[in-house]
């Protein structure tokens, strides 16, 4: 059995790691709360941003979720940057 942890220091944590590893391709992980325990996840591209890193919009959903599956919270959605 798992803990769940909550609160908004627990989605920092349940993100960190793809955070980081977002930034190592160019893009920022960023989130916010819109409705109470709902995340949504938002992947902004920055001027060296590997076109050909992200995946495509269901399968980052999946990830989002589970990484926050111990966490209270839920996801609402993610928004990715357009592909040029």
């Amino acid at each position: 059995m798992t803990d769940t942890i909550t609160g908004p220091g627990a989605v920092d944590t349940a993100l960190a790691q793809f955070t980081e590893m977002m930034a190592t391709d160019g893009y920022l992980l960023t989130w916010d709360e819109p409705e109470p325990h709902r995340v949504t996840v938002r992947i902004a591209a920055g001027p060296d941003a590997c076109a050909d890193c992200l995946v495509p919009t269901p399968v980052m959903e999946a990830i989002m979720m589970a990484a926050l599956a111990d966490t209270g919270y839920t996801l609402d959605h993610v928004e990715l940057p357009r592909v040029h």
